[in-house]
């Protein structure tokens, strides 16, 4: 995206980005058929005057138009089809890349003659890199015609040393890492961004810009309340069911506590190393004190943690789909070398012992995760079973057991104790989802003495607030009230899960253990992002999972339980978005540029 180039297209309001319409197809392949094969010479013309390949159907084509007019296209070829265009001229052992999980190929950009000298290309080729970031996507391919080169490697894509020839042209076989390639273009080209991003009839189904930090979570609600706070009494008309709160209200005891002395809790410091909050912990799961560290959640913890033991030259492995915020951390933060164990659909989305067990088998892992019961998936690996991979695994790899939402199964399945004795494994407990306290921020973290004691060195005075002291105590304090709604939880979501099931026959609902589940589009139907916006106008908001693992094809969306009133709001707006996204419903609107896509929360 050349600055002279972007430059010279003063772009209008008329400018249009979109996913090709039927009937944008058949200007596609005469569009291609003109360039391709009378203008380029790499194909024979076709006495039909268009241009066909094998990917046309499954693939996605994503369309710029001024007003009626159609400038350029260019194509994306989605991991989930198990092929692509690059395979018609080399093989798999060739181009090693083309194995990749999470590998989406570009293909074809292409812009009418007239327009080849203003804003198209490059914003074409920014939009298929939004396109793909949105469904998690983590690295695309792209055949490059050599006299365009420059204009790629402007865009961060670099050759992976492969040529290609096709009739009479040359492309050059070019890659790039998404996280990096967003990163340089918001960087290269911000001003020029921002200019189109306000001007540019943006219709694709993610905002136009990514957020900040680059880590996608849920909790657009809460800015749809207002993050500003002066529009609280909005938080009654939201059904905030992107984030995973408790739909309950904390313990009796909880809300006694925090009712007594606002005022003093809100002017006073609390201990310094949250000493009454520790000791609580350690009684209530039977811990010995020095094994604890508390924080302010548990990203905190992880932040704190994963920080002190890991560098760029470290290795670590995840679950794929798997919580957000360790792929964040260790990938764009730290900057580590990350694998990812698929977990897949036809499993149950439930992690394979023996293939976890020959990935950190080999020993090159100086970090494992494990979420369980797994966020976003809700599925949950006994403790017996985790138990017998961290003992058989190599003395190298540490083990990071994520518990936040082991109450909704059972507490006693905790690898807490193991953790208290083996150096390798630490166990974080977040106390926001499960006890209601997720405005708080609580979390705990257990590890053998000396690990423990280090982190606790890496820990700031007052890491926990003084009311979030108090209400976790109180909290631990009253295990019978939690069980009892851990246990409702259970009979709701399945209430819920029964209603969204009845919406459509093409409707995939998958219910776990937590509290949560997910609702699969069919293929060919809206997709996720469109469901989300289109829900978020009846003010219910869900969660998208399509940024976490292209394994959800951009189809599926997590629901967090809440009331018996407000899931019954969630399956009547999922019915009328639905009604509203069926073909010949209307037009589509747009995802507003304005609109956030992210937000605090898991």
């Amino acid at each position: 995206m050349g600055r002279e180039q972007v430059g010279r297209e003063q772009v209008g309001r008329e400018l249009q980005v979109r996913e090709a319409t039927p009937e944008d197809l058949e200007w596609i392949y005469e569009l291609r058929h003109r360039v391709y094969a009378r203008e380029l010479g790499q194909h024979t013309p076709d006495p039909s005057g268009r241009l066909r390949d094998g990917l046309d159907g499954d693939n996605v084509y994503l369309v710029a138009a001024r007003g009626p007019v159609r400038i350029g296209f260019v194509s994306l070829t989605p991991p989930w089809l198990g092929r692509y265009g690059l395979d018609k001229y080399v093989t798999r052992d060739e181009l090693p890349l083309l194995t990749e999980d999470d590998l989406f190929e570009v293909r074809v950009l292409t812009v009418e003659p007239r327009w080849r000298s203003t804003a198209a290309a490059p914003l074409l080729m920014y939009a298929a890199l939004r396109w793909i970031a949105a469904r998690g996507g983590r690295r695309v391919v792209a055949m490059g015609r050599t006299e365009l080169l420059t204009m790629y490697l402007a865009a961060g894509l670099r050759p992976v040393g492969r040529t290609v020839n096709s009739g009479a042209l040359t492309f050059e076989v070019l890659t790039g890492g998404v996280a990096e390639l967003t990163r340089l273009t918001m960087d290269r080209f911000r001003t020029t961004l921002a200019r189109l991003g306000s001007e540019v009839d943006w219709r694709l189904d993610m905002a136009f810009a990514p957020r900040p930090d680059g880590c996608e979570h849920g909790g657009a609600s809460f800015t749809a309340i207002g993050t500003d706070f002066r529009g609280l009494h909005r938080r009654h008309q939201i059904v905030a069911a992107d984030v995973l709160d408790a739909w309950f209200p904390p313990a009796p005891g909880v809300r006694a506590a925090l009712a007594e002395d606002p005022a003093w809790y809100a002017r006073t410091s609390p201990p310094t190393g949250a000493e009454g909050l520790v000791a609580e912990i350690a009684a209530a799961r039977t811990l010995p004190v020095e094994t604890l560290t508390v924080g302010a959640g548990s990203s905190d913890l992880i932040f704190r943690a994963f920080g002190q033991w890991l560098t760029p030259e470290s290795r670590v492995l995840l679950t794929d789909p798997g919580y957000g915020e360790y792929a964040h951390v260790t990938e764009r933060v730290i900057g580590c070398r990350v694998d990812r164990l698929r977990l897949r659909r036809e499993d149950g989305w439930r992690i394979d012992p023996a293939r976890l067990s020959a990935a950190v088998g080999s020993g090159r892992y100086d970090l494992v995760v494990v979420i369980n019961p797994n966020n976003p998936t809700g599925r949950h690996a006994p403790a017996a079973e985790l138990r017998s991979l961290i003992t058989a695994a190599p003395a190298r790899t540490r083990w990071w057991i994520d518990e936040a939402y082991l109450g909704y199964v059972d507490l006693t399945e905790s690898l807490a104790g193991l953790a208290t004795t083996d150096p390798r494994v630490v166990v974080c407990t977040s106390l926001s989802k499960m006890y209601a306290l997720s405005g708080m921020r609580a979390a705990y973290l257990v590890a053998e003495p000396d690990t423990a004691a280090r982190l606790r060195r890496r820990t700031p005075p007052w890491p926990v607030s003084l009311p979030a002291q108090l209400a976790a105590v109180a909290a631990l304090r009253d295990p019978a009230y939690y069980s009892d709604r851990w246990l409702r939880t259970h009979t709701l979501r399945g209430q819920l899960a029964a209603g969204l099931a009845g919406l459509d026959e093409g409707v995939v609902v998958e219910e776990a253990v937590a509290n949560f589940l997910s609702v699969t589009l069919p293929a060919g139907g809206p997709s996720a992002a469109r469901l989300v916006d289109e829900c978020r106008r009846r003010d219910v908001y869900l969660r998208d999972l399509s940024p976490l693992s292209t394994q959800y094809q951009g189809r599926t969306v997590r629901v967090a339980v809440r009331d018996t009133a407000e899931n019954e709001r969630i399956v009547a707006a999922c019915q009328a978005a639905l009604e509203a996204l069926r073909p010949g419903a209307g037009p589509l609107a747009a995802v507003p540029s304005g609109v956030p896509v992210a937000g605090p929360g898991r």
